[in-house]
């Protein structure tokens, strides 16, 4: 019986990748322990995880930002007995993880980030234009190099009728007509559909019969904007910063579609297994960070030979126009959703 400490800190969609791996190989090695240290917020995304697995927080934004505090717990991580460390992040943080691990004896796999391939892809043209190996994929690499049988099983949230979404019916009753969420942000410029042509593809879902509109986002602008938007239309609800993530989670499942941008909430709903139209700009699904089981098809994007120029769309745009985002009309992304839905 092996002891396993599994590292992923962040991001919060980096995070949630992740799950579907430990999920399946926690199933495939019932006799073997895997501790996940990750961000303590994000702990509740580990809903209905298999029993051999153990949940360990930390909070790099409060009492182990500082060296002081991250050593003192990294040399608490390095005294328990754990057999094997698989770092699934690859940053300074988890490094020193493996450092300090490495010198009691343990066993360190670490992800392959393939940060030579991502800069070829991201560079300003000409460049050599094909798919990367995807962040699944190489999550799941660093347990077979470590020894551990995968086989890609993992079961959707609230797919079991054991499982099934409890708490949003007390919130919002009994599912009537269809649920369309929309999650028109993301944490980098790069990645945001213009606010003001998002809201007219709001305005056509809206104006659809026995359609009823979910606003999800994070942080006091974006509340702002989709507080507007819930006042604007009779059947909206704005759930940003209103609940926990196990709820988010329960109402993104009941969703018939999300419409988002490469964001967190694009791999909640793949967590879910709810169908995805996806807006993209400076990022590209070629990077790997596709969501998990998504259908490719159900992205939105225009082929520019600048795209993708960044991993995560922080970098600023280097033409200056946002082309990628700016040239998206709000009508492709409603003939994407009107396909999804199976109206054309």
């Amino acid at each position: 019986m092996a002891n396993v400490l599994i590292i992923r800190l962040s991001s919060i969609g980096d995070v949630a990748m992740t799950i579907p791996v430990i999920y399946a190989v926690a199933h495939a090695n019932p006799h073997d322990s895997f501790t996940v240290v990750t961000q303590s917020f994000l702990i509740p995304l580990f809903i209905n995880k298999p029993a051999n697995i153990v949940m360990l927080g930390i909070d790099t934004k409060g009492r182990e930002k500082k060296l002081v505090g991250f050593l003192r717990f990294a040399f608490g991580i390095a005294r328990q007995p754990y057999d094997t460390v698989l770092d699934l992040h690859n940053v300074i943080r988890s490094r020193i993880l493996d450092l300090l691990c490495r010198l009691k004896g343990k066993h360190v796999f670490k992800l392959n980030k393939i940060r030579k391939e991502r800069k070829q892809l991201t560079k300003r043209p000409p460049k050599r234009f094909s798919p990367l190996r995807t962040t699944i994929e190489r999550y799941a690499d660093v347990f077979r190099n470590a020894g551990f049988r995968f086989e890609d099983t993992f079961t959707p949230f609230f797919a079991t009728p054991d499982d099934k979404p409890a708490m949003s019916l007390s919130f919002f009753g009994e599912k009537k007509g269809r649920w369309i969420g929309i999650a028109p942000f993301a944490k980098h410029v790069g990645k945001i559909y213009p606010v003001d042509l998002m809201e007219k593809v709001v305005d056509h879902v809206a104006r659809q019969p026995d359609t009823t509109l979910f606003f999800f986002g994070n942080g006091e602008y974006e509340e702002t904007i989709l507080g507007r938007w819930e006042k604007k239309w009779h059947n909206a609800h704005c759930i940003a910063g209103r609940y926990n993530i196990p709820l988010t989670l329960e109402l993104i499942y009941r969703m018939d579609l999300v419409v988002c941008m490469d964001s967190a909430f694009m791999h909640f709903a793949a967590l879910t297994g709810t169908k995805v139209v996806s807006v993209w700009g400076a990022t590209h699904p070629f990077l790997g960070f596709y969501g998990y089981r998504l259908n490719p098809e159900f992205a939105v994007q225009v082929e520019l030979p600048c795209r993708p120029c960044s991993d995560y769309g922080k970098k600023p745009c280097y033409r200056n126009d946002y082309a990628c985002l700016n040239q998206i009309s709000p009508e492709q992304i409603i003939d994407k959703i009107n396909f999804v839905w199976g109206e054309k």
